[in-house]
């Protein structure tokens, strides 16, 4: 499908509000009239149908309605937030940008690369005369993916009217999460927030300013608005919903944020950027166990694996073999354990610590450590170990003045009361700097 259902909603919702940058706002009525000025922009451009466009920009209303624009001409787009700035010209490498926008002097300009995009999943979407939609992996296990979606198929699925939100855009302009999340907000009438910037005080001034009722985002950011003492300076009163995913929650962090915001509704999410975003359903506010699929998906447990199908799945990678099997199922890797309906994610089996033939799951020992009085921030991998094989190893940021070996007795001591000894970290390193990225997700380091 084309965005032609979007682009109605948006003409029925006239003068409400659709986007809001800091202290400015802008009606549906005036998103359309960008979208309509970049409908003609790329009319008269040099842009054919099924170019590979990239745009380096965060989240504004240009951005957006351009974004809208390129899928309406069939382009292939490639959205490039800020925050990939030092891998751009990785990225339109691999994703072979024939054209690209970008931001000069507070506008918009045009570049043509010289590159010619040839691939076979790349004439798989021309032929269909569909738009296009390229995402990159994290990267965290290596050279980065490119993924391809047929832009059409994601599009179907908002078709479907839900409720109309006043929804953060937290999670970015390239992230399958925050492509979700614009989606849905524009299909349903809704108000996108975009935070000034996503340090928890300015998130929390732009949901109180806008009386934002769903914060999308990620556990380790949560964390952080915990630690920042940010909702006491505001009135988050107006969130009905806080949706979290991209990574495992540590359950210190949902058990204080359920304590913390009683009144608000916490609800994990799960999706990949190779699959899309699954609808969900979380056992309760303070429950790890959650229920996963709708009728876009199907989901099976092989081997305490989640495995997904999807009829809005990509269409493959342009640097990496197919990840599907005979019929249509990708392993995500995540291990989970199951409870009838209800899955509990457990984290990445290429993360998993086997020390002396016993799994430690990184999450399960991060959300303890930070329920320690002091810690900030903890990442937890897995070290070589002549006897065990592995060991266990923790990067952590802490707030008070303890030595090495001060912190380490506490450490060891909190740990020793809430988990066995092969769980409890042996190799432990103070750090100055956050463990997360610039997507607010937790890198931990490599099994060394």
């Amino acid at each position: 499908m084309s965005i032609e259902f979007i682009k109605s909603k948006m003409r029925e919702a006239g003068n409400a509000n659709a986007v809001a940058l800091g202290k400015t706002i802008i009606t549906y009525q005036e998103l359309t009239e960008r979208l309509v000025y970049w409908q003609a922009y790329l009319a008269n451009s040099p842009i054919p149908a099924g170019a590979v466009v990239s745009i380096k920009d965060d989240y504004s209303s240009d951005a957006i309605a351009l974004f809208l624009a390129l899928a309406d001409h069939n382009a292939i787009v490639i959205p490039l937030s800020n925050d990939s700035a030092t891998q751009f010209d990785e990225f339109s490498e691999i994703g072979q940008v024939e054209y690209e926008f970008f931001v000069e002097n507070a506008e918009y300009q045009l570049k043509t690369t010289g590159l010619s995009a040839a691939h076979p999943i790349y004439d798989q979407i021309r032929e269909r005369g569909a738009p296009g939609l390229v995402l990159f992996s994290s990267g965290s296990t290596g050279k980065s993916k490119a993924i391809v979606h047929d832009l059409s198929a994601l599009l179907t699925k908002f078709t479907v009217s839900r409720n109309t939100m006043r929804t953060v855009l937290f999670l970015q302009f390239d992230h399958i999460g925050g492509i979700n999340t614009l989606l849905y907000t524009l299909a349903n009438s809704g108000m996108a927030i975009i935070p000034e910037s996503r340090r928890p005080i300015m998130v929390c001034k732009a949901i109180e300013l806008h009386q934002a009722e769903v914060l999308p985002t990620s556990p380790t950011f949560l964390n952080l608005l915990l630690l920042s003492g940010a909702a006491d300076e505001c009135d988050l009163s107006s969130l009905k919903l806080i949706t979290y995913g991209t990574e495992p929650m540590p359950e210190s962090t949902l058990n204080t944020m359920a304590q913390r915001f009683p009144d608000i509704k916490m609800l994990q999410t799960y999706g990949l950027s190779e699959v899309g975003i699954l609808r969900s359903k979380s056992r309760d506010s303070n429950s790890l166990w959650v229920k996963v699929g709708g009728e876009d998906y199907q989901t099976k447990i092989v081997d305490g694996k989640l495995c997904i199908k999807s009829k809005s799945a990509m269409l493959g990678y342009l640097n990496a073999p197919s990840p599907f099997d005979a019929e249509g199922y990708m392993n995500t890797g995540d291990q989970v354990e199951q409870d009838g309906e209800w899955i509990r994610i457990l984290g990445r089996e290429s993360e998993i610590i086997n020390v002396g033939g016993e799994k430690v799951y990184p999450a399960e020992v991060e959300s303890v450590v930070l329920q320690l009085d002091g810690v900030e921030d903890v990442a937890v991998y897995g070290m070589k170990h002549p006897i065990t094989g592995m060991t266990v190893a923790a990067d952590i940021k802490i707030t008070s003045d303890e030595t090495l070996s001060q912190f380490k007795v506490r450490l060891r001591k909190h740990c020793a009361a809430l988990i066995p000894g092969f769980k409890i970290p042996t190799k432990i390193t103070l750090i100055e700097q956050y463990t997360h990225n610039a997507r607010f997700k937790r890198m931990r380091r490599r099994s060394a």
